[in-house]
């Protein structure tokens, strides 16, 4: 049976506790080399410059970042290609948290707005490129979300997605939902071409050193640091079930 998703709720208020303390973005900005005051996730700064080079973004083109979460990637990728910005995901706190980022990194032009991977309330072939990092795996019908995501791309348009494979679909130690991602059946599914996943084991290696350091803090009673601390040490404890991913493609053509 899959586990029921977690809801926008959860989120609203995952995301608001990340804010009530700066020291879960000190601890995940270190390891992941990114500006200290980013508000973003666990897919590396050097990452970027992967993003840049597989969207191939001009000037004032668009690009969505599906699942945006608080917009950290898309805005670092947008004020290095001049792309606009669209940003869709279904946690109101996290969208309030995207303006005000996209406000301080002086990305303008950007909108974002209430959606879903399988269902973003976009216009057919409105985006030029599409990010997706670390969100893939969270739809109940992953099929959907990759369909979507060709739906919002223009012919020729580019896709990059972030995640985590498992090393063992049998393995019932994982979720259903990580043990059902495969990033080169999905975007195939859905059409994609010129498909192309990669293993990034320096990301892995990033993540593993601030999941140790996030076992090793006190979190008290702070909702934010006790998070931290209970993800890592459930992640250390299936670290080596999981390989880390990037995956491209391309939008096919008329």
């Amino acid at each position: 049976m899959t586990a029921k998703p977690l809801s926008a709720e959860y989120f609203d208020q995952w995301y608001a506790n990340q804010v009530a303390t700066t020291t879960v973005a000190e601890i995940t900005n270190r390891h992941m080399g990114l500006p200290g005051d980013l508000r973003a996730g666990v897919v590396p700064a050097t990452a970027i410059g992967d993003f840049v080079a597989a969207l191939r973004l001009a000037p004032g083109a668009v690009l969505l970042d599906l699942a945006c979460g608080r917009g950290g990637y898309g805005l670092l990728v947008a004020r290095e290609t001049g792309a606009t910005l669209r940003g869709v995901d279904f946690s109101a706190q996290a969208l309030a948290e995207a303006r005000e980022q996209a406000a301080a990194l002086g990305v303008a032009g950007g909108e974002f707005t209430v959606g879903t991977l399988e269902a973003t309330g976009l216009p057919d072939g409105l985006a030029d490129a599409v990010l997706c990092t670390d969100a893939i795996q969270f739809p109940d019908d992953p099929a959907a979300a990759y369909r979507e995501i060709r739906r919002v791309l223009r012919p020729g348009g580019r896709v990059a997605l972030t995640c985590w494979e498992v090393t063992d679909r049998a393995d019932e130690d994982l979720s259903p939902r990580l043990r059902a991602v495969d990033l080169q059946a999905g975007l195939a599914g859905a059409g994609f071409t010129d498909i192309e996943v990669t293993e990034r084991p320096d990301w892995r290696a990033r993540e593993r050193s601030m999941w140790e350091e996030a076992v090793a803090l006190d979190p008290g009673d702070d909702p934010a640091l006790r998070s931290l601390h209970d993800e890592g040490l459930r992640s250390l404890q299936r670290f080596a079930l999981l390989r880390r991913m990037f995956a491209t493609a391309t939008a096919p053509g008329n």
